[in-house]
């Protein structure tokens, strides 16, 4: 059976609490879970940025509003652990040690950050190398890798398949700081490409589209690996 790690970000499974995919995520990674390992990293979205703005504007150094960002990664998890029910392991990994432990369980495992300046999509880079992972999924709010921020530049290029070497040239300029959100960052980017792990970036706001590049339906998003191949499905 062959095993995914999937970078989920915060802003994805709950872009509010009032209004989240909270369950939606919960019914299609079941469905995913039938056909493979799934560990799940949750980022802190908006609201653990709305904390560490708080936190900056008290005067709190980027280690201690990094550690109010991970508790809320932590919460996010917790909610998602517990729609998964008796699916997902019932604790939250606080590290990529603890998440390859409890995944010998055969259940989901659901984990946060784990450290200050280590943003979560790092923190599931690691994780993919310790579970020895068949592919990474990083579910974002962007259909893939861009040249630029599509969001501010109607130019930017999206590419459908690229190697790490490449990625990592595309992001070199990002700033890593507390509550950083860059379609990947350049840490998460660096393991990818010493481990040779197979990278999607696809559009996480729908989860159908998550469960689709991995059941080998058709999904818009960017491959990154030595031989730009699609690694799914699974």
């Amino acid at each position: 059976m062959k095993t995914i790690v999937l970078s989920l970000g915060g802003s994805v499974l709950v872009p509010s609490l009032e209004s989240n995919n909270i369950s939606r995520y919960a019914a299609v990674l079941r469905e995913i879970a039938q056909h493979c390992r799934v560990f799940v990293v949750i980022g802190g979205g908006g609201e653990a940025r709305r904390y560490i703005g708080v936190a900056r504007s008290l005067g709190m150094d980027e280690a201690s509003s990094d550690e109010l960002g991970i508790r809320v990664t932590r919460i996010n998890a917790a909610l998602l652990a517990g729609a998964l029910h008796d699916t997902a392991y019932p604790a939250v990994a606080t590290s990529c040690q603890e998440a390859k432990q409890f995944g010998e369980s055969g259940k989901i495992v659901v984990m946060g950050g784990v450290a200050p300046a280590q943003t979560t999509d790092a923190v599931s880079a690691v994780l993919a190398e310790y579970v020895h992972a068949d592919v990474l999924v990083n579910a974002t709010s962007v259909d893939g890798i861009y040249s630029a921020d599509p969001k501010t530049d109607p130019s930017a290029r999206r590419y459908d398949a690229l190697t790490p070497e490449e990625l990592i040239a595309i992001i070199a300029g990002d700033r890593l700081h507390a509550g950083s959100n860059a379609v990947i960052d350049i840490v998460a980017a660096k393991v990818i490409q010493r481990s040779s792990i197979s990278l999607v970036v696809l559009d996480g706001r729908d989860p159908e589209n998550v469960k689709n590049a991995l059941l080998g339906e058709t999904f818009r998003g960017s491959v990154v690996n030595p031989d730009k191949q699609n690694p799914l499905p699974l």
